[in-house]
């Protein structure tokens, strides 16, 4: 494994993962994963479908149990703390498939994003949410079913940021969405955290894409990161060009 030292103008480490290890039932879909994610830095994770993804992510939302090792978030441990417990505390995980309520409109998408939050304090940042989203701003009394995937992808960062997280969790985001609104989120997604100063760990199958936003990236091959490194020497690297970027 690539070992890299600490980013230059890093913040300090929000996340931190040592050995951890999950799965489902008694089989394990991670052994021993470690990764530091610092403040306000954007960190991808690279890997093909099965690599075990999405289980790190669900982990570290608390939907799954640790098995084993540690994860420290703000320098307090929370393996196994409940999900709704670490919304609170700022972790915040955009899943997968989007699952945005259809039937409910993009406002309501977007307050229920702010349940643990005050409703007055929630419709005013919403605003200031949507500024960075202005295609859902247009459709903001529109049932969510009725968006396209991409437009959707855009509700589900925006229902994400409605509970001010610190640290923004992104499972496949370019999934379903067309290449102009892909670019589009992306570049959004950048400057959110130059604005906001905010952390995003970003799970991410289209390499070219992550990496072009990234600061560092993993990679990851059966539950086990095989690769880390800053993201343009990932971009550089032949092997992670074969397997991943096409070249």
């Amino acid at each position: 494994m690539a070992n890299v030292a600490e980013p230059t103008g890093a913040g300090r480490p929000l996340l931190q993962v040592e050995r951890l290890a999950a799965g489902y039932g008694k089989i394990r879909a991670l052994h021993g994963i470690g990764l530091t994610v610092h403040e306000a830095r954007i960190v991808c994770v690279l890997g093909a479908n099965g690599a075990g993804k999405t289980t790190l992510m669900r982990v570290l939302s608390g939907l799954l149990p640790v098995m084993d090792g540690t994860v420290q978030f703000d320098g307090q441990a929370i393996a196994n703390v409940p999900a709704e417990t670490l919304v609170r505390r700022g972790i915040v995980h955009v899943p997968q498939g989007r699952m945005v309520f259809a039937q409910l409109s993009v406002r309501e998408n977007l307050m229920l994003g702010g349940y643990t939050r005050p409703a007055g304090e929630v419709r005013d940042h919403i605003t200031h949410v949507l500024d960075y989203f202005p295609r859902l701003k247009e459709r903001i009394g529109s049932r969510a079913g009725t968006l396209s995937g991409g437009e959707q992808q855009m509700l589900a960062i925006a229902r994400g940021l409605l509970a001010r997280p610190r640290l923004l969790m992104l499972d496949e985001p370019s999934m379903g969405v067309a290449p102009i609104l892909k670019d589009a989120i992306f570049s959004t997604l950048r400057d959110i955290r130059d604005r906001e100063r905010l952390t995003l760990l970003v799970v991410e199958q289209d390499a070219d894409i992550a990496l072009d936003i990234s600061d560092e990236g993993y990679v990851i091959e059966t539950g086990r990161v095989v690769m880390q490194a800053s993201a343009a020497e990932l971009a550089g690297n032949e092997d992670v060009r074969r397997a991943y970027l096409g070249g």
